[in-house]
């Protein structure tokens, strides 16, 4: 069988804990015809010592200043030899045989199919703690329904789980290194609708690494929202400018509202900006994301005070 080569692009950041870890579930996959592209994005642990380890005809080490993921990741694809592109953060992990699977689903199809995603769960230590729970998303879908999910369901899909022809990324456009909060929603948003349809490899699989300190998913300074609303804003267009209907125009509605929430108190302009855009969408009477006491206390005293006690 013909094997096309695969590039993983790996950024990092002071990832010297879990760098090892991830360098090997690459190497260990049963997909052997793959490039590793890692770029330092400016570390001051020894995490490029530890890239240095397994540097050799399969592992280039690329080093850059501290310019953000986005940075590193359009770095890596600027070199990249592969066919398929393959983005890993340097603290996620693939299952051995996850680049195998969706490549041989690739290769099943008749149709000219440029995308494919994959079963996904999270873990913190352990792979071992993962659970894979199956998601609204978890289907062949067009970039519309992903994005019509996503605002209603929130299934998301971390960068790992995604595998793409380099033709389509070309087609795509780079990473947005303006941002730096939800860089990778707004980058694959594009990427989903430039593929038109995505196929779903249920039998592969990635491991996203949750809850660790310092992350940047757990980010909430100024900056960091600030990103989150411009890349709310850009992915919510691009739906809108996808397709028009009730259903994206509510499920657009209710991603403003939920944005809304995530934005207070630390950008409370921003999410009064958030709330206007989703009335302008016609609002959304859905809940917003978060538990009981939440709810009640919302209902007597506004959920901005009530976000403020219990969240």
């Amino acid at each position: 069988m013909n094997q096309p080569m695969v590039s993983v692009i790996i950024p990092c950041f002071n990832a010297e804990r879990y760098l090892a870890s991830t360098i090997e579930s690459v190497q260990a996959q049963t997909w052997l015809n793959t490039e590793i592209i890692l770029v330092n994005d400016g570390s001051t642990d020894r995490s490029l010592a530890v890239a240095r380890r397994y540097e050799g005809p399969c592992l280039r080490v690329i080093e850059q200043r501290n310019r953000g993921a986005a940075s590193a990741r359009n770095a890596g694809l600027a070199i990249a030899n592969g066919e398929f592109i393959q983005f890993l953060d340097a603290d996620d992990l693939l299952a051995p045989d996850k680049i195998e699977r969706q490549i041989q689903l690739f290769m099943s199809e008749t149709d000219n199919v440029l995308l494919s995603s994959c079963a996904w769960a999270r873990f913190r230590t352990d792979t071992d703690e993962a659970k894979f729970v199956p998601q609204p998303n978890w289907h062949n879908l067009s970039g519309v329904e992903f994005l019509q999910l996503l605002y209603e369901t929130g299934s998301m899909m971390h960068p790992a789980a995604w595998l793409a022809q380099h033709t389509l990324l070309d087609r795509a456009g780079p990473w947005d290194e303006k941002l730096s909060l939800n860089d990778d929603g707004e980058y694959f948003a594009r990427v989903m609708l430039a593929a038109e349809r995505i196929i779903f490899c249920p039998d592969a699989r990635s491991y996203y690494r949750s809850g660790l300190t310092g992350s940047l998913s757990r980010r909430n300074d100024r900056s960091a929202l600030e990103s989150l609303y411009r890349s709310c804003d850009l992915t919510i267009g691009y739906l809108l400018a996808g397709d028009s209907s009730p259903r994206s125009r509510a499920a657009a509605a209710y991603a403003w509202k939920w944005a809304a929430f995530e934005l207070y108190p630390g950008a409370p302009d921003l999410a009064r900006a958030a709330e206007e855009n989703s009335e302008e969408l016609g609002g959304s009477q859905r809940p917003f994301p978060a538990g009981g006491r939440f709810q009640v206390a919302s209902k007597l005293l506004g959920w901005r005070l009530a976000k403020r006690l219990f969240c």
